[in-house]
């Protein structure tokens, strides 16, 4: 079997090896050839018997050509996995609203067209809280979150630009976010996150650190809740959950398209990552 992963532009600045790797070993000792494929650059990948987007790092810097190549990949049905609906769905955390609609337990979320003052105010009323988090609802890596507080002001790069807002989850600081990996639906393995002092961001280049953990009660059955609302079945998938500060466990975010899956801390050092990746080759593709 041979598969492409999609890797980033070769102008990416950060580094990405790190997390093509292990994904790619855990596949060739399945028996596939793994090639790493630019996404910027991608041409006809129809001869490849998968295509796995796990590493589009930089995809929210480039939308439309992200949007494009979805587009692309459905009208020539090349075999990609997840499917480009739930690529495409889960590139905007406005997804996280639809969650909530249908009864999923998320961190509480109001979108927000053009960001103003008004709608700052409008969170904290709504959320009874006086600190929020902003961030852009096409993202990654934390990259345009930022926290406020009741007497800070919001980031001009922020004003007038569609943003979502959420209340600030003390417990993150305190207990961390989990992260649950799950193949074809099943559950796999979780880390736990933590940010460094004083920080809320969890992300280790920005200091967090990255432990392997047990999955707090109820949160397998909330990640498979969510996965299940889903528009399209994840073959692979990174449920970030963490507990409120009422104990609570909420989605954090669905991490459906490039996410770090941790194989590292897998118990079976990702047997079921590239079982899961395999048979999809052999399924009608959604």
């Amino acid at each position: 079997m041979r598969i492409a992963m999609l890797v980033p532009a070769p102008d990416y600045p950060e580094p990405w090896h790190w997390s093509f790797e292990p994904q790619a070993d855990a596949l060739r000792a399945a028996g596939a050839t793994v090639d790493a494929v630019t996404w910027t650059g991608a041409d006809d990948l129809s001869h490849f018997d998968l295509v796995l987007p796990l590493v589009v790092w930089g995809y929210h810097l480039d939308y439309p050509r992200w949007l494009d190549f979805l587009e692309r990949a459905e009208r020539e049905s090349w075999p990609v996995i997840n499917p480009p609906t739930l690529l495409r769905w889960n590139s905007d955390k406005a997804y996280l609203t639809e969650l909530a609609d249908v009864g999923v337990a998320t961190v509480p979320t109001l979108t927000a067209e053009q960001c103003c003052d008004a709608d700052i105010e409008e969170a904290r009323r709504r959320f009874g809280r006086e600190w929020l988090v902003i961030k852009p609802p096409v993202s990654a890596s934390a990259m345009g979150a930022h926290r406020l507080g009741p007497n800070d002001d919001l980031p001009a790069g922020s004003r007038g630009r569609p943003m979502i807002i959420q209340p600030l989850i003390d417990e993150i600081a305190i207990t961390g976010e989990f992260s649950l990996m799950l193949f074809d639906g099943e559950y796999s393995h979780t880390v736990v996150k933590r940010p460094k002092s004083g920080d809320f961001r969890v992300q280790e280049y920005l200091g967090g650190v990255t432990l392997p953990a047990s999955p707090p009660p109820g949160a397998i059955a909330l990640a498979q809740q969510a996965l299940q609302s889903a528009p399209a079945k994840a073959v692979y998938a990174r449920v970030d959950v963490v507990p409120d500060d009422d104990g609570t466990l909420r989605l954090m975010e669905l991490e459906l398209i490039e996410p770090s899956l941790f194989l590292e801390h897998a118990p079976d050092g990702g047997a079921a990552f590239s079982r899961a990746i395999m048979s999809a080759a052999q399924r009608p593709r959604e």
